[in-house]
């Protein structure tokens, strides 16, 4: 078992929901900043390996996002959407769709919740499907890996902010 299957816990509550769940060594504040900070998510968002070459936050409530990675293995892969609520420091929910949208199940609404608890922040990130197909293709592609790897590469971050 890698260190990213053991942090990360992935649940199937229905057909369409992906819910992730993550425990990091730092109060909601730097987490969400984390989240929302393109200087910050440049840092850690993505498998190790990639990077973020394009990081644009718009954060406001109908404000836009797109992130392009250069991905280790060569090309790019690029994905964005819209803001739809933004209650800092302890939601955010937004759009997200790939740009290839067939292979990476379409559009999602996802929502992130960040509960704090003696200095320790649960994160819990809902991603809701339009269709079982679209939820099952974001399954099958390694998406639990490579949140895994990203979450990794957050905790690491959030120590050197703490």
């Amino acid at each position: 078992m890698t260190q990213a299957q053991s942090a990360l816990r992935v649940t199937l509550p229905s057909d369409l929901e992906i819910v992730m769940t993550r425990v990091f060594n730092a109060p909601r504040r730097l987490v969400f900043n984390a989240w929302t900070k393109p200087e910050l998510l440049k840092q850690w968002f993505g498998r190790r390996g990639d990077t973020l070459s394009v990081c644009e936050v718009d954060l406001r409530a109908g404000g836009a996002y797109r992130f392009v990675f250069a991905l280790r293995e060569g090309g790019e892969m690029g994905m964005g959407g819209v803001y739809k609520e933004i209650l800092p420091p302890e939601r955010l929910v937004s759009t997200e769709a790939f740009d290839d949208y067939v292979e990476m199940g379409g559009e999602s609404l996802n929502t992130l919740v960040f509960e704090e608890r003696e200095g320790k922040t649960t994160m819990t990130a809902t991603v809701l499907y339009t269709s079982k197909e679209s939820s099952d293709a974001v399954i099958e592609s390694g998406m639990e890996t490579g949140a895994g790897e990203s979450f990794d590469r957050l905790a690491e971050l959030l120590e050197t902010l703490s």
